[in-house]
């Protein structure tokens, strides 16, 4: 899916990601660091909301090194911030008609399947979305990408701040999302723990760089340690 080379990113002229390569395939790539490490710039920059300062991208086989966000949500990237991410004074099912916007298949049927994976919108669906709980808002804004039908679901840190009964929650939607949608997952997370459940890989990133990719059934505490310069 993404094949990212040397790339170098950051913002206000300073350089957060440098010399970033590796690959995402059809799996769950989790992206983990301690504070700082980069994760989210990572992120912003695979969805082309950051601009690159070097190196070259490709999705799907195309080159998107110079691509806008717009470009990239049509190809089939949808990316969901560290944020809540929500529109707050829309109704939760005008924000999923934001993001239905992108993809061909029927608005109804894509509206139906999220209140499916997220059961608790249905009730919600008139409700203004800076209304909800912070684990509600993430419902919404995962549903709202997942309205694009995208090829690669980007997710900032998406328990952060969330209690224990949504993290246990969404961590189980994410497999459902990547087993039953044959969607490939890439995950930037602080709870390495939850995040090792989930992923197929992982990469460590340590003040921009890579520290090591690898299976995430192959991580070790030892190298989570040294990854977080712990």
């Amino acid at each position: 899916m993404f094949e990212i080379r040397d790339i170098c990113s950051g913002y206000g002229g300073v350089t957060v990601i440098k010399k970033v390569s590796f690959t995402v395939g059809h799996e769950v790539f989790a992206v983990l660091g301690a504070n700082g490490a980069g994760k989210t710039t990572l992120l912003a920059t695979m969805a082309r909301l950051r601009p690159l300062s070097g190196g070259q991208m490709w999705f799907d086989g195309p080159e998107i090194t110079g691509a806008n966000p717009w470009s990239a949500a049509r190809l089939g990237i949808a990316y969901v911030p560290q944020e809540s991410g929500v529109f707050p004074e829309m109704t939760v099912l005008e924000n999923l008609e934001i993001g239905g916007m992108i993809g061909e298949r029927s608005l109804t049927d894509r509206i139906d399947e999220a209140m499916e994976l997220f059961p608790d919108l249905r009730q919600r669906r008139y409700q203004r979305a800076g209304t909800l709980s912070g684990g509600e808002s993430r419902m919404v804004a995962c549903s709202r990408a997942l309205m694009q039908d995208p090829k690669v679901l980007l997710l900032d840190e998406p328990t952060a701040g969330l209690s224990p009964l949504y993290v246990d929650s969404f961590f189980r939607k994410i497999e459902e999302i990547h087993k039953t949608r044959n969607m490939a997952i890439v995950l930037a997370e602080q709870n390495a723990t939850k995040a090792l459940e989930v992923a197929d890989r992982v990469m460590l990133l340590s003040l921009g760089e890579v520290f090591g990719i690898m299976n995430a059934i192959e991580v070790t505490t030892e190298s989570l340690k040294e990854g977080y310069n712990i």
